[in-house]
């Protein structure tokens, strides 16, 4: 049976290294170049062309915009729009990332936790900025909930502190893991197909095709919760609730 983990192992496509420091082009770093050449494309198609009918291009272009700008609307509210671009491009490489990973053959660079975690303490520390700078020291008094007595301070400022820290750990291995756990677990199930048969594999098989139509729907639903994520975060800068 093929090692169902191998297909998370980094390679080098351009080896190229600078002394101690490996700068090499890996199926990841092509992966990801993909993901990017795509949602570019996508924006493009969609845009070269504008007209009052929309064509399909044009129409998977607008309600990819509007699924994007209406999440940050009912979450942050209007004054989120001006990170629009952000959250848009986020949503597009980790959602890209995910759907990629399901083609045969290819990198998902999103079961990477080096990924996931330097997109999530990016976003933790752009959201900390951006709280600070918008309310300045005031912003510490999300650690101390509103209307709540001052003798609980000592008990709910840590756990608020440890809450607020554990923001991007949890971020980046929810996406991280469910995109990891899906694939090891398709990788298992293939080849218990190969090793038990035509026969004995049908139930295997069976299981194969449902959880790789399972695993689409969560490849979308995590770039979905990823970025909502995201917006409730944004939302606690802006408005602190």
């Amino acid at each position: 049976m093929a090692d169902p983990v191998k297909q998370f192992q980094i390679e080098p496509i351009v080896p190229l290294d600078l002394g101690i420091i490996d700068l090499s082009f890996t199926n990841s770093s092509m992966a990801m170049a993909v993901a990017v050449g795509l949602s570019a494309a996508l924006f493009y198609a969609g845009t070269r062309r504008l007209s009052l009918v929309p064509g399909r291009m044009q129409s998977l272009a607008e309600m990819m915009y509007e699924f994007v700008a209406n999440m940050i609307r009912d979450n942050v509210g209007n004054e989120g729009m001006r990170y629009f671009p952000f959250i848009l491009t986020l949503f597009l490489f980790v959602f890209f990332g995910n759907m990629l990973g399901m083609v045969p053959g290819n990198f998902t660079y999103t079961s990477h936790i080096i990924v996931t975690g330097a997109l999530a303490l990016f976003i933790f520390f752009a959201v900390t900025v951006i709280g600070f700078m918008r309310h300045g020291v005031g912003y510490l008094r999300m650690f101390f909930p509103h209307g709540a007595p001052i003798a609980t301070a000592p008990i709910l400022i840590p756990i608020e502190i440890i809450s607020y820290l554990s923001r991007p750990f949890s971020l980046s291995v929810r996406l991280f893991a469910n995109m990891t756990v899906g694939h090891i677990m398709l990788k298992v199930l293939a080849g218990f197909v190969v090793s038990l048969g035509l026969l004995g594999g049908i139930v295997p098989l069976a299981a194969v095709v449902g959880i790789t139509v399972l695993e689409f729907f969560i490849a979308a639903l995590q770039a979905y919760v990823f970025v909502i994520l995201t917006c409730i975060y944004l939302n606690d800068a802006i408005h602190m609730h």
